[in-house]
């Protein structure tokens, strides 16, 4: 039983990045979230959370992103961002 839970984990092979850095347009996959408690709580009060696809719609240079999911918009500021990580998705 372990052993497809770890088959899953190898398959995505991409490297995950901070959502902070994702591109204007892109749609991608929460793979992670890094450090702490808050962040977490955070993001699930607004229906966020890991293996969610959602849409990068806005970024700023300070790393602040909008983004969608759902038809639901969510702002975040540059150190939330960072602490997301994600992938790509096809």
């Amino acid at each position: 039983m372990r052993q497809g839970k770890n088959k899953k984990k190898m398959q995505s092979s991409q490297p995950s990045f901070p959502l902070a850095i994702a591109g204007e347009g892109e749609t991608v996959r929460i793979v992670s979230v890094r450090r702490g408690r808050k962040i977490q709580e955070r993001l699930l009060s607004m229906g966020i959370q890991v293996d969610d696809v959602i849409e990068v719609v806005q970024c700023q240079n300070n790393g602040a992103v909008l983004i969608s999911k759902e038809n639901n918009r969510y702002a975040l500021g540059g150190g939330m961002a960072l602490k997301i990580n994600v992938i790509k998705e096809k």
